[in-house]
């Protein structure tokens, strides 16, 4: 099996935690003995090589973070490029994942990500989901590797079954809604402990103002 791979994300290659999904995925794939190319469209260089290779090849795989429900900008500049019908048949099929850790936070940008293909000539492949992917790029090594391991499985997987439609793409996003309680104690530790490192951060950075500062309102 032979598959195209197109990123997504805005993020150069460096600083893209998408790629660095991809790149556990990959070697899933390639264990199982499928091969692939890859295609960033943080590199507008990249785009008529990106635009062609969906043309010509019958499976295909969009992996893109999820910023606050929406899908990437330019990734959406780039799908408006691409024909609407196909004189070849496709699967296209989607790797979303997201900071937020939990489930539900992603089935609003899944639920446009399944109607898509058929926009494009194409047939679902299903979509891997997965949140808690934040902090990919800015963790230790080890602790990068950690959260991108089992990528590498999905990868495998994907190479013998052809699709992300399947029992155990479902189980790999984990918990759809952390209990009340577990979400209770993240608010405080939120309110009490992140924002005011982001707080510091901004103060560093040369903000002078508070971060719920509402510009154009009374904030007296």
């Amino acid at each position: 099996m032979h598959i195209v791979i197109i990123n997504g994300s805005p993020r150069v290659k460096k600083y893209s935690n998408t790629d660095k999904i991809i790149q556990s995925f990959a070697k899933g794939l390639e264990e199982d003995g499928s091969t692939y190319e890859l295609y960033s469209l943080s590199d507008r260089k990249e785009w008529d090589a990106a635009r062609d290779a969906f043309n010509e090849n019958d499976n295909i795989i969009i992996a893109l973070p999820l910023y606050v429900e929406c899908v990437p900008s330019l990734l959406l500049e780039f799908l408006d490029t691409l024909p609407t019908k196909r004189t070849k048949s496709a699967q296209l099929s989607f790797i979303l994942h997201s900071g937020f850790d939990e489930g539900f936070q992603l089935r609003l940008g899944e639920r446009f990500l399944r109607a898509l293909p058929a926009q494009l000539g194409c047939t679902y492949g299903g979509c891997l989901v997965k949140g808690g992917t934040f902090t990919i790029r800015t963790s230790k090594p080890q602790d990068a590797e950690k959260m991108t391991k089992p990528y590498q499985a999905m990868g495998r997987l994907f190479a013998q079954r052809g699709t992300f439609n399947t029992r155990e793409a479902a189980k790999f996003t984990g918990p759809e809604q952390y209990p009340w309680l577990l979400r209770l104690m993240v608010g405080l530790i939120l309110k009490n402990v992140v924002n005011k490192k982001f707080e510091r951060f901004a103060q560093g950075w040369g903000c002078v103002r508070p971060l719920d500062y509402k510009a154009y309102q009374d904030n007296s």
